[in-house]
């Protein structure tokens, strides 16, 4: 039995496909993927900046609205065309909107509750043959929902009335799709981010940054490697009997 490194944490020859890939944690993910010899590709709205991503990572891309179920079905016949079968799909994209309970628009929560949820579902749902294509008895293909430590932590400055609550959905979803697609040979993990710099949570401001790293036990914020880590344990031989599990990864922080 081969307990290298090199054979445990291999994801060398798999085909990923990585929403919101052009920022934050998605491009994290699919840097640590692309360099670690998987086959991927990066899903986002704006063109540039999946070209700026993919030029730099070495991956490809497809430019798509995941806010419109048929933007979504476009996407997965688009990737059926490419593929005959996927190993890898990471649903990140996601959105947050900031405003008080009393004065919350329902626009605002719906836009939440759609990219958020609705999007993972019918992305996953859409891309079912193809995961079970790339899925053998030895070898699971993955699905990687990420939520958040704001779906059980609610900050100083009272939380958000939707982004906590959509990411408590996706960690029950997570959960559900684990259990009922085990036979479908797909594992179902959700990975739960700290602070990791990203445009969602730039708006915060330093001030906010000092004051999580001050409660973190690991005195910091996130970086790429600690996600590109994650997501490669998860992706790897070495996760293959991980499933329905939601993995906090911030440095102690919701202890």
């Amino acid at each position: 039995m081969d307990l290298s490194i090199g054979s445990l944490f291999t994801v060398t020859g798999k085909t990923a496909i990585v929403t919101g890939g052009s920022s934050g944690v998605g491009r994290m993910i699919a840097s640590a993927l692309a360099a670690n010899g998987a086959r991927t590709c990066i899903v986002g709205r704006k063109r540039a900046a999946l070209e700026a991503v993919a030029g730099e990572i070495g991956c490809d891309f497809i430019v798509a609205d995941l806010s419109l179920p048929d933007a979504i079905a476009r996407l997965a016949g688009e990737i059926a065309a490419r593929e005959t079968a996927i190993d890898i799909l990471v649903n990140n994209a996601g959105t947050t909107w900031g405003a008080p309970f009393p004065a919350f628009p329902l626009e605002g929560f719906d836009k939440v509750f759609a990219l958020n949820v609705r999007t993972p579902f019918l992305l996953t749902q859409a891309l079912l043959p193809l995961l079970e294509a790339g899925a053998s008895t030895k070898d699971f293909s993955r699905v990687i929902n990420i939520s958040s430590v704001g779906a059980r932590m609610i900050g100083e400055d009272g939380g958000s009335v939707a982004y906590g609550p959509s990411k408590a959905a996706v960690e029950q979803m997570t959960r559900v799709m684990a259990r009922q697609l085990g036979g479908h040979r797909i594992t179902v993990n959700a990975i739960a981010p700290g602070w990791f710099p990203s445009r969602m949570n730039a708006p915060l401001g330093d001030q906010a940054a000092e004051d999580w790293i001050s409660r973190t036990p690991a005195g910091r914020l996130g970086t790429v490697r600690d996600m590109g880590g994650l997501a490669l344990f998860l992706c790897s031989p070495a996760g293959a009997y991980v499933s329905g599990q939601v993995i906090d990864i911030d440095g102690g922080r919701s202890l």
